[in-house]
């Protein structure tokens, strides 16, 4: 492997803009994004347009890896896309036709170099480098069988538990031992993987977590979103199917349906919140699913009011939608500062508490006297919506309405999205007053969970049934939580760091 990083870059240290710190407990993250590209004399520079279109999925860390024909090369960064991949050196040591890349949040292990994926290792059928979004629930469990049996572990991901069980499957074909590997894991994941001839995708039975399909120049393309092939001009060719394993090597490609067909049930809040607005996830618009939710959110809890204003950006969307359904005009009473900077602000309490301000400020002759309708995508402890409650009120509003485009958050979440413990969450342990009395707002509502489905073209929850993956309003599981089960532990995000201490 040709890893030529100099000592700064290899630093396991990464400082973090304290507002993120005071504030992220209040926001939902996504765990990653993937890409990958065969046969393209610039796939890395390729990949790397595609990881900058991908990077609201995680931001902690990106990295790419691709194969010249003869070696592997790996650049795995800390921090943003742009502040490493923009550099023609870094694209310069990353050579060859065949890339896959990836951008971390990290939900299982720390913020550390060994931890940036995409993981590279030499197995006996040669180098295999994979990618993962997700998160797998089963992790854990495997991981302390694999150590058992003599396996050593250099990283703290539960996507490090796949490189081990491919490594020690006694397949002979490749494939089958990537295929056998999937069997054994439970959870959530799109994959993105590479040997020296192949770029292999696959997603999880349920279809939890997305991957596309395109292609550019002639050459296949596997992303977490379509937003990363407009991005480059790629055209989009359908989804990879829930339990499917797609292949692409100079014979073309072949699909595998290693799995029991099952009924999909794609993660709902890839439309609430993590997907960008721009994409198309499994056939709909993020952009319009979010506006209807909007309207569907009108319909249920509308309240006599001067102005619509959303909380940006993630509830623009939705206040659109609220705002055509009701007749009540849509103002940006709030502005986002985009460019606030991730290592200036000094670690003091006074400019914790000016965590808020630093990015949205109150647009006040937008709301000065009048009664404002705030909306929002979700709610998660409610330390956010207070203080921009507050900043309202202090900007001038006469009354401040909160209405929340989604169900409340009851259950955390095991699939890759990084939330409280039950106890952190707001509306697992306060009813409705409580919380309006909370964030000091004179109303509050939320979205209800048949009403999330209607404005997914649906008439409703079957709990028979369920169309999507609902279970942080719902409880209901998908799969199974062989680690929360084994474990006894109280429900909080799967953490593989307490094996590796």
């Amino acid at each position: 492997m040709d890893c030529q990083q100099s000592p700064s870059d290899q630093a396991e240290h990464c400082d973090f803009d304290l507002t993120d710190q005071d504030l992220d407990g209040d926001t939902l993250r996504e765990e990653c994004g993937v890409f990958g590209i065969f046969g393209h004399p610039d796939a890395a520079t390729i990949t790397a347009l595609g990881l900058h279109a991908l990077q609201h999925r995680g931001q902690e860390a990106a990295g790419i890896v691709s194969f010249d024909g003869s070696r592997f090369h790996s650049e795995r960064r800390l921090g943003l896309v742009g502040d490493t991949f923009s550099r023609a050196d870094v694209i310069a040591r990353l050579p060859g036709t065949i890339a896959v890349g990836h951008v971390r949040y990290s939900t299982t292990g720390e913020t550390i170099l060994r931890n940036v994926q995409p993981l590279f290792a030499e197995l006996n059928a040669g180098g295999f480098a994979v990618g993962h979004n997700g998160n797998l629930t089963n992790g854990l469990t495997l991981r302390r069988e694999l150590v058992r049996n003599g396996a050593m572990m250099q990283s703290t991901t539960d996507t490090e538990v796949i490189l081990h069980l491919v490594a020690q499957s006694k397949r002979n074909r490749f494939i089958d031992r990537f295929i056998e590997a999937l069997r054994a894991i439970e959870g959530a994941y799109s994959l993105v993987s590479l040997t020296n001839k192949k770029l292999i995708g696959a997603r999880d039975p349920l279809g939890i977590r997305p991957l596309v399909m395109g292609e550019l120049d002639g050459c296949p393309i596997l992303a977490s979103e379509t937003c990363a092939l407009d991005i480059i001009g790629a055209k989009y060719i359908r989804d990879v199917e829930p339990g499917e394993v797609i292949v692409f090597d100079r014979h073309g490609v072949q699909s595998h349906k290693p799995f029991p067909p099952m009924p999909p049930r794609p993660c709902i809040f890839e439309y609430i919140y993590f997907s960008r607005p721009d994409s198309i996830v499994g056939g709909r618009s993020v952009y319009d699913v979010r506006k209807a939710m909007g309207a569907e959110l009108a319909r249920e809890s509308h309240v006599d009011v001067d102005v619509v204003v959303p909380v940006p950006d993630s509830g623009v969307p939705a206040a659109l939608g609220y705002s055509r359904e009701s007749g009540v005009p849509f103002e940006l009473g709030i502005i986002r500062n985009h460019y606030v900077g991730r290592t200036f602000i000094q670690p003091t309490q006074s400019v914790r508490e000016l965590g808020v301000r630093m990015k949205h400020s109150a647009n006040r002759a937008a709301i000065q006297g009048k009664r404002i309708v705030l909306i929002d995508d979700s709610l998660v402890r409610g330390t956010t919506s207070r203080k921009i409650v507050k900043m309202m009120r202090d900007a001038g509003a006469r009354e401040v309405h909160f209405r929340i485009a989604s169900p409340p958050i009851t259950h955390p979440d095991y699939y890759g999205i990084d939330t409280p413990d039950r106890a952190g969450l707001l509306a697992a342990t306060h009813n409705l007053e409580e919380m309006r009395q909370l964030i000091g707002a004179d109303t509050l509502a939320f979205l209800s969970v048949d009403g999330i489905y209607r404005a997914m073209g649906e008439p409703g929850r079957d709990p028979a049934h369920p169309k999507f993956t609902d279970h942080c309003f719902t409880g209901d599981y998908p799969t199974a939580l062989t680690d929360l089960t084994q474990a006894e532990a109280q429900p909080r995000q799967l953490s593989l760091l307490a094996e590796a201490s």
